[in-house]
């Protein structure tokens, strides 16, 4: 019933920008701390933002601060994540995750690659 389906990867030359998208269903949106999450070929899973789902306040890992921006639209039930100055060290697959609720739950998304190469 829960699903996070991100869209927006793929290749871009170093200097460059994407945009991100995870559109959520099946659950209550606004009561979830928003995730994006990261990793790298032979590197572990990383935490790359977050954003609050109340008062929308953000973290960021300290390799992508100033650079990118995380965001939500909670009408639209939607997480981005605004990836600029893009460099090499960036690619990886990017993931999506949920946390909130009750118990509390936890969800993911499927990834999405970027790369980032002349």
């Amino acid at each position: 019933q829960v699903q996070l389906v991100e869209s927006g990867g793929g290749l871009v030359q170093p200097g460059g920008s994407l945009r991100l998208s995870c559109a959520a269903s099946g659950l209550t949106f606004v009561l979830y701390t928003m995730t994006w999450y990261r990793q790298a070929p032979g590197k572990e899973r990383e935490l790359v933002a977050t954003i609050t789902g109340t008062d929308g306040s953000t973290n960021y890992a300290n390799s992508v601060k100033g650079r990118f921006t995380i965001s939500r639209d909670n009408g639209k039930n939607t997480v981005y994540l605004q990836m600029n100055s893009l460099k090499p060290e960036d690619t990886a697959v990017y993931y999506c995750n949920a946390v909130g609720g009750w118990a509390p739950r936890e969800f993911w998304g499927q990834g999405t690659q970027v790369t980032v190469s002349s």
